[in-house]
């Protein structure tokens, strides 16, 4: 889908991929409905945008509120008058700790926002695409979708979640107006630890570049651009896709040597 002269949402436009999505997307000539947890990340956008501003909107909202989500794509129609696209990329990390280690209420939190925030945004938002001559629908799923690390099981779960729940709806979809997209980010430097509450190590040893989310929102949105199936967003998110394929136990094992000593001694 051409995105210029479109109206894309994106949630999780206030800080990182997010914020650089809904930036990337009004230089393409787009409209934005920015969605955001923190009304001063919105504006912090919205500061950035300069005069591109005029084709931004703020809409601060929690997208585990289903009733706040449920009314949100009429308010984008009286902002913008139509919807052609939704980028769901907001999402949060969990604590660093075994599974048993983890309290039931950070387990909820992840499952909310990763999972049933995708879920909600999708179905509330699946209707008016389906009306429009051509649109688009982007799930931003996670490396830690396919490849496990330790201390991130729950992350992993959800964004695996939405990884199949993506690739599902590309099937339901075919021979309508609606193209799906499915990314799978690797290291970027986007800020979600801090946003998640959450103190994020460093793995030993690791040399991984760090994708700067500038870069991945023009990756992305070329990826859009052609329609693209599914987009792997760094070079750690491309290597590790191809070792998974040739053998998914080498590349557990990778990744559990190199994140192990993240976790606290049993």
């Amino acid at each position: 889908m051409r995105l210029r002269g479109k109206v894309v949402v994106v949630t999780g436009a206030g800080s990182g991929l997010g914020q650089a999505l809904a930036l990337e997307l009004l230089r393409r000539g787009a409209k934005v409905a920015a969605v955001d947890l923190r009304e001063e990340g919105l504006r912090e956008t919205q500061a950035q945008a300069g005069n591109m501003a005029p084709g931004l909107s703020l809409h601060p909202l929690d997208i585990t509120d289903k009733a706040r989500v449920a009314a949100l794509p009429e308010e984008v129609e009286r902002a913008h008058g139509q919807v052609d696209g939704l980028i769901n990329n907001a999402g949060i990390i969990q604590p660093f700790k075994r599974l048993l280690d983890l309290d039931e209420a950070a387990i909820e939190r992840v499952m909310r926002v990763n999972f049933y925030g995708t879920l909600h945004m999708t179905r509330a938002f699946l209707p008016r695409l389906l009306q429009r001559p051509e649109a688009h629908l982007v799930n931003v799923s996670s490396m830690g979708a396919f490849v496990p690390v330790p201390g991130q099981a729950v992350y992993g779960a959800s964004k695996a979640a939405v990884k199949l729940l993506t690739e599902a709806l590309w099937a339901e979809l075919q021979g309508t107006p609606v193209r799906v997209t499915l990314v799978l980010p690797g290291a970027m430097r986007t800020g979600i630890a801090q946003h998640s509450g959450v103190e994020a190590p460093r793995a030993e040893g690791a040399r991984v570049p760090v994708l700067e989310p500038q870069v991945a929102a023009r990756i992305l949105l070329d990826a859009v651009e052609r329609d693209a199936f599914r987009v792997l967003l760094g070079q750690d998110a491309r290597t590790m896709d191809l070792l998974y394929r040739l053998s998914p136990l080498g590349a557990t094992r990778l990744i559990q040597r190199r994140m192990a000593h993240l976790l606290p001694p049993r």
